[in-house]
């Protein structure tokens, strides 16, 4: 999953109401509705970035949460755990 895949959308946590939100927190989008979000977290020795499906999104005995050193690594985990 790039910014925009053929059915997942990256859409920044900036345009959601109740913020504010870092530039770090991206909603992930399928069909125009939020089933996950990406977003990058100090941890000690440095930064990760966690990635969740919403539990209503989530498919039987798929993983739904995970932390990445990277955006990118976040993004196809979450893409890859979404397809299962």
């Amino acid at each position: 999953m790039s910014t925009r895949d053929e059915d997942l959308i990256l859409k920044s946590a900036a345009t959601r109401s109740g913020g504010p939100w870092s530039d770090d927190d991206y909603d992930v989008l399928h069909e125009g509705r939020a089933i996950g979000r990406i977003l990058a977290m100090d941890v000690p020795g440095g930064r990760a970035w966690m990635w969740s499906i919403f539990a209503e999104a989530r498919k039987p005995g798929a993983q739904y949460i995970g932390h990445e050193p990277t955006r990118t690594a976040a993004m196809t985990a979450f893409a890859t755990s979404w397809r299962c």
